[in-house]
């Protein structure tokens, strides 16, 4: 029996694990990259080790120094969580070789499916090696890991190489493994999956399907549980099918064979041998814990027979600190606050006053509704996301609650190309119209030395604000009563809440500042200068760098005094996992490049400037 687990990995993952294992009376470690030594993982276990460094290839990638933190811990089990060391094979042998017990799936096992090129040919899938016109679009993808990283669309034979380089770059940095392949590209269809759970004395559960078809960057976005609209036959085959995979490999422990269907066709995508992201609503759906139930099969116990009945729908929305209208561009910065309202289940890695840093991803969170139905659980999710408090960087969590209420969402009609049909108008600036005035009040109040009124009426006062990219100015007056706007009333007005009438109702505003970060409600605004600061403007056609990261490569015989055309890629930025392109904003000629290869940069560094041809 074990007493104490070390996971190999950081953030929500591991902060999931410990949970359960601080449940069963199981000791704790965590490990940490020096970026994360005050991470809440590294924080809620009951010790930790530090790994030197901070990027993924000299911290949580490296499987020797994962191993001898367990041994100088006195851990006696590894858990690898998703993502990073996971799916790897040696690592797993490193971890039995040491005397430690493995939660996971054997190496061989690891081995047959955690390449996606191996997995493909153990149940008769070849991959496409000679590509032509004929065959577009393909799909470009990693064959180690998951999550979205190392995977491109190629529509255009032309790009087909690039396209190669930059997913290999990005596999390699995410998984410490750069092989890839390409395979058909089908295009709308849907993303399900079959969550497996297999013991040592031959039993295999499958325990539902899952839907997981809204994706950005092929990465999953909302998650439900039981996927709606399949055929009884097709639930049957999916089921059938992941057993199939499952058994080919001796498997053991909880995986996930995911699928691609296309009306009453099933192409088989993969197979996870590790726990997923999603795996909440599945646990929500069969009432069960899948990491105990992961420790329990470790320790050599059966499953019964057969598994849990599924009772009631469940929909998971992933928050990520991420912008979808700037082409989902990873945020970093401060999490000032982080409340979900309702009864919501909240999976994090974060808390009040935690930094999001950029060498890793952008997700800060995982919240799951559970209901007797689907139009029910939908409903209460994307309530407790509408009433959500997140302040501090930008985030998609308007997106989540517009997309969980889209009419092709709540129809069940979805496939994963909903984002690129309604993407403009899931990320349509809707902000609050009298968000800069409560700003503006509550400023005021805090600052006001005159009390609550003067004898003669006061001139108007102004404040700007930056709201959705557009500048806004509040108007209000010191009058005899307190604070004064025009064509609304002011009920009350304090530093942190303003409660105005607007048209005869009353509705309130909460009010947070931050420096000169305001947050209104769900509303976020940025308080500007009365006089802005000549040396922050910037040359028309400014290149400018939109996150935190690094630059990897810069496009090849790109110079001072190239022509370029508008929308050339000219380099490349690595933020959180993943590579991001910086296009020319206009065609005509490059006068400044200040970007370099391994070059670290802020946002809104200048990179470099197109000159537009007249």
């Amino acid at each position: 029996m074990m007493t104490s687990v070390l996971v190999a990995n950081r953030g929500e993952i591991a902060c999931r694990v410990f949970r359960t294992c601080h449940d069963l009376g199981i000791r704790t470690v965590a490990v940490h990259s020096d970026a994360d030594a005050g991470a809440l993982h590294a924080r809620v276990a009951d010790v930790s080790v530090r790994l030197p460094g901070s990027a993924p290839a000299e911290t949580y990638l490296r499987g020797n120094l994962i191993v001898k933190a367990a041994v100088a811990a006195g851990a006696d089990a590894v858990h690898p969580g998703y993502g990073f060391l996971s799916e790897n094979a040696a690592f797993a042998r490193a971890v039995q070789d040491a005397g430690l017990i493995w939660i996971g799936p054997p190496p061989e096992a690891i081995e047959a499916m955690a390449s996606k090129t191996r997995a493909k040919q153990l149940m008769g899938i070849q991959p496409l090696t000679e590509v032509t016109e004929t065959h577009l679009p393909v799909l470009v993808k990693a064959a180690a890991g998951g999550g979205g990283r190392g995977m491109r669309v190629v529509r255009h034979l032309a790009d087909l190489d690039a396209e190669l380089a930059a997913a290999r770059a990005e596999a390699a940095s995410a998984f410490g493994d750069g092989e890839v392949f390409v395979e058909p590209y089908v295009v709308d269809g849907r993303h399900v999956e079959v969550q497996i759970l297999a013991d040592t004395h031959g039993t295999v559960w499958a325990l539902g399907t899952r839907d997981c078809s809204l994706q950005r960057r092929h990465q999953k976005v909302i998650e439900e549980a039981p996927a709606p609209g399949l055929s009884a036959a097709l639930h049957e085959e999916l089921r059938a099918l992941a057993v199939r995979a499952a058994r080919a490999v001796g498997y053991v422990g909880a995986g996930t064979v995911e699928f691609l269907v296309a009306g009453e066709r099933a192409h088989f995508l993969e197979m996870n041998t590790r726990l997923q992201v999603e795996h909440p609503v599945t646990e929500a759906v069969f009432g069960v814990d899948l990491v105990a139930e992961q420790l329990r099969v470790a320790e050599g116990h059966a499953l019964a027979d057969e598994p849990p009945r599924a009772r009631g729908h469940a929909v998971e929305a992933r928050l990520y600190a991420e912008d979808p209208a700037r082409d989902w561009a990873p945020q970093a910065g401060r999490l000032h606050r982080l409340t979900v309202p309702g009864a919501v289940r909240l999976d994090t890695g974060y808390t009040d006053g935690d930094d999001i840093g950029v060498h890793y991803d952008p997700m800060l969170a995982k919240i799951v509704a559970h209901a007797p139905t689907r139009a029910e659980a939908i409903r209460k999710l994307a309530a407790a996301l509408d009433r959500a408090v997140i302040h501090g960087p930008v985030t998609n969590r308007d997106l989540l609650v517009r997309s969980l209420r889209h009419p092709e969402f709540t129809a069940a009609r979805m496939d994963t190309g909903f984002y690129d049909r309604h993407l403009p108008e899931l990320t349509e600036p809707t902000p609050d119209p009298h968000a800069p005035l409560a700003a503006a009040l509550a400023d005021a109040h805090g600052r006001s030395r005159f009390g609550g009124w003067r004898n003669v009426p006061s001139q108007p006062q102004t404040k700007r604000y930056l709201m959705a990219d557009e500048e806004h100015e509040a108007r209000y007056r010191h009058g005899r009563g307190g604070l004064e706007a025009d064509g609304v009333r002011v009920v009350h007005a304090d530093t942190g809440l303003v409660v105005l009438e607007v048209d005869g109702v009353e509705r309130t505003y909460e009010v947070s500042r931050y420096g000169d970060r305001v947050h209104v409600n769900t509303t976020a605004l940025t308080a500007l200068p009365r006089f802005p600061d000549p040396t922050t403007q910037h040359a028309p056609g400014s290149l400018l760098a939109p996150m935190p990261g690094t630059v990897v490569r810069v496009a090849e015989n790109l110079t001072e005094g190239t022509a370029v055309e508008a929308g050339q890629p000219l380099l490349w930025l690595e933020a959180m996992k993943m590579q991001h392109k910086i296009t020319a904003p206009v065609t005509g000629t490059l006068t400044g490049l200040h970007a370099v290869p391994g070059q670290q940069v802020d946002p809104g560094a200048l990179l470099a400037v197109v000159k537009e041809t007249p």
